[in-house]
């Protein structure tokens, strides 16, 4: 246990830490405890049931080291500028005398990061060391890294775009650039003839290398529109160290005048062979204006041209789960020290919950999976904006959410599910305001509307 008022005064503090279990080293947790006096205390411990999260510090030069018993990790700690860092981490095996690891962050380091909202960005997304000064850096949100890592999202996408091109002008497309650049016989993007190339729009929210994936199927002229000059640099750099000239993407952003109008022809003459829309939230959410993007895309297409993903199915089932109920409101009419606070402060509660892991979350499934909602980005009049569902109930016990995710189809073969493991989305859910008891073989009416990108669920019983 560190005192972080010592940490603040001074320089950077070395413990050590024995080892207990034998494993791989892959990061280090940190909680605190706030002593409030000689008797009182509280903990953010992830063995108490508290509001508090906690922090967690990847160990990257030392990735894949195994550990055992009687070794022990050592550490640089100090909290210099308000920040907890965690620097110098090594292991002395109880094998050997001398110290596995290097020293991987130095407060230098982490200043040469530039102004204090990157050092706060950096450190929020849990980065424990930099790379040389001399190297661009690139801050990604977690949510975007989920994203990187989701590789059924960019092989779905890759095949999807493939049909798309493939059934425009069959005889425009030569061989996938990757595979040429296997060969490295051929400079990717080459090999085509001089005809009009495809012009392809990826709006996605966020860091996306889904233009240099399209660029990479042949005659395509890829569009970013990424914000981030950080973000462009580095698809810049990612596209070189692939072989892929870097002239061939666009960023988007900088041949419109109005950000707000990122939806226009690619040329006064030419429309979009592909347009890539984010209709889903990492959240879980729907994306605010997704139907109105839609329809202005649908206008910017070429004949033949699609919008991914062209249809989008919500799904969703009953569940009991007393830990939504108690994270969505204060329960119980009973006095907190003295004061009643419940009947006000669950007058401003959120109906839905979002960034649930339904994996994880504590809960009884009472009915299978029904489909609750569907929309179409490609064919509007297939919407069902308003529509009642019904419901059977599997398990008895009493409903108090209803958690629910999508499968965006790409095309009507292949679909990306939001629920999967590999998934970079979280799920949401709505909590009901009033739980109710049902019984195995009962059957309900589910009341859903999608209006203005929000979307209600209410019971009918």
């Amino acid at each position: 246990m560190v005192e972080l008022k010592s940490l603040a005064t001074k320089k950077p503090d070395k413990i050590g830490i024995p080892v207990t279990k034998e494993g791989v080293l892959d990061a280090i947790v940190v909680w605190f405890e706030l002593q409030l006096d000689d008797e009182h205390s509280l903990s953010t411990s992830p063995s108490e049931e508290t509001c508090w999260e906690q922090a967690v510090y990847p160990v990257h030069d030392l990735a894949d080291y195994w550990i055992k018993p009687e070794d022990q990790v050592m550490m640089e700690v100090s909290c210099q500028d308000c920040y907890l860092r965690i620097q110098s981490i090594s292991v002395f095996s109880s094998d050997h005398e001398m110290d596995v690891g290097t020293s991987f962050t130095k407060s230098k380091d982490l200043l040469s990061l530039g102004n204090e909202a990157e050092l706060c960005s950096a450190l929020a997304n849990l980065q424990t060391s930099t790379p040389d000064s001399a190297e661009q850096i690139c801050v990604l949100e977690s949510t975007e890294i989920a994203l990187l890592n989701n590789v059924p999202y960019h092989e779905g996408f890759k095949m999807a775009m493939r049909k798309v091109l493939s059934s425009l002008t069959p005889e425009k497309l030569g061989q996938a650039m990757d595979t040429q650049c296997q060969n490295n016989e051929i400079n990717c993007g080459s090999g085509q003839n001089d005809s009009e190339p495809f012009y392809v729009l990826d709006v996605s929210e966020g860091f996306s290398v889904l233009p240099i994936i399209a660029g990479a199927l042949g005659q395509v002229k890829p569009y970013s529109s990424v914000e981030k000059d950080q973000h462009r640099i580095t698809l810049d750099l990612i596209s070189e160290a692939n072989h892929f000239p870097k002239e061939t993407l666009e960023f988007w952003l900088r041949h419109v005048e109005d950000e707000s109008a990122v939806l226009q022809r690619p040329k006064s003459d030419k429309l979009w062979s592909i347009i890539i829309l984010d209709v889903i939230e990492p959240s879980g959410l729907i994306q605010q204006e997704i139907m109105e993007k839609a329809a202005i895309s649908r206008c910017l297409l070429q004949s033949g041209g699609k919008i991914f993903p062209q249809y989008v199915l919500m799904f969703g089932l009953l569940v009991e789960s007393q830990t939504l109920v108690e994270e969505s409101a204060v329960q119980g009419a009973e006095r907190t020290l003295g004061f009643n606070i419940a009947p006000f402060i669950n007058q401003f509660q959120v109906p839905i919950r979002v960034f649930l892991d339904l994996s994880s979350l504590p809960c009884i499934p009472l009915s299978q999976p029904v489909e609750l909602l569907r929309l179409d980005l490609m064919t509007p009049y297939l919407n069902t904006s308003n529509r009642e569902v019904k419901v059977r109930i599997c398990k008895s016990g009493q409903v108090t959410a209803i958690p629910f995710w999508y499968h965006m189809y790409l095309d009507d073969e292949i679909m990306l599910d939001t629920s999967s493991e590999a998934s970079h989305w979280k799920q949401a859910a709505v909590v009901l305001d009033h739980p109710f008891r049902v019984e195995m073989g009962d059957e309900l009416v589910l009341h859903v509307q999608h209006h203005k990108s929000n979307v209600s669920i209410t019971v009918k019983q």
